[in-house]
């Protein structure tokens, strides 16, 4: 009878790490796979290459991969990662709109490669670290919240179709986090299992979207320096330093308005940003 084959999606992070674990135990043969997203010299001046990021993660994910005796593959998508997820992500800041670049990232590269990764291995099913289930009903696959409410990230896959769907596994839905922790330091992953929680987004290497667009979008600041801020009727309320630093429905950072404000429109057209109360923020578009 042949091993099961898997590829593994992984991060070098806590959760991927465990997932490969977790297969392994099952019975799988595991492989895993480590993209590559961005350059890193595309970081902010001061910060180390090595401190953060795409090759840090690499490193790391090829130390687990070797610790736990399984083969681990590089993939190189920096070019269509850029074409895809940070030209939407820069375009809709400059349009007024927050996007949300893990969701379209994981339809249009993290899938895509790692399937067709897959497929040149010849290996069926593939693997993520996601806290979440995968059901199966009325001839239809379909996402499932994981057990543990503090790591729900079912929101962040609503974009995969059914073909992505009938090949992943996610290991990690019936688990919390200090679960999947405890079992990385049983099997000597202490690295990893000391990691902290990552909320940000991985190519924003300091934590800043604003700066980042800074050093992408030219002459943003001189250009966009002193937008006002207005309410609905267009009275003038205070300046702002550009329409794209902020998000509908932001409170910090406005002027002091005598009453809980709230960011309740963006103009990009004339670099203003509409203030109003809360029950303002519910309204046709």
């Amino acid at each position: 009878m042949h091993q099961k084959k898997v590829l593994v999606a992984m991060s070098g992070g806590l959760d991927s790490s465990v997932v490969c674990i977790l297969l392994q135990n099952r019975g799988y043969e595991v492989q895993g796979v480590t993209l590559k997203i961005y350059d890193p010299d595309d970081l902010p001046p001061g910060m180390k290459k090595n401190s953060i990021g795409g090759d840090k993660e690499i490193e790391d994910a090829q130390e687990v991969a070797e610790k736990l005796g399984i083969k681990h593959h590089v993939l190189d998508v920096r070019e269509d990662f850029s074409n895809t997820v940070i030209s939407n992500f820069l375009g809709e800041y400059m349009n007024g709109r927050t996007p949300n670049p893990c969701t379209l990232c994981n339809k249009t590269i993290k899938w895509s490669a790692v399937l067709n990764k897959a497929d040149e291995l010849s290996v069926h099913n593939i693997a993520t670290g996601h806290y979440s289930f995968i059901d199966f009903s009325e001839g239809r696959y379909f996402v499932r919240k994981g057990e543990d409410p503090l790591k729900e990230q079912s929101y962040m896959l609503w974009q995969l179709g059914q073909n992505e769907l009938s090949r992943t596994i996610f290991p990690l839905g019936g688990l919390t986090k200090s679960e999947a922790r405890e079992i990385a330091i049983k099997h000597g992953l202490k690295t990893v299992a000391g990691k902290g929680e990552s909320f940000d987004i991985c190519f924003v290497t300091d934590k800043d979207y604003r700066s980042y667009l800074r050093r992408k979008v030219d002459g943003l600041t001189d250009k966009y320096r002193g937008g006002n801020f207005v309410d609905r009727d267009g009275k003038f309320l205070g300046h702002h330093d550009g329409f794209m630093f902020f998000t509908i429905g932001q409170r910090r950072g406005l002027p002091a308005m005598g009453y809980r404000a709230y960011v309740n429109d963006i103009r990009p057209e004339t670099n203003e940003v509409v203030i109003g109360k809360e029950e303002e923020l519910f309204h046709s578009v």
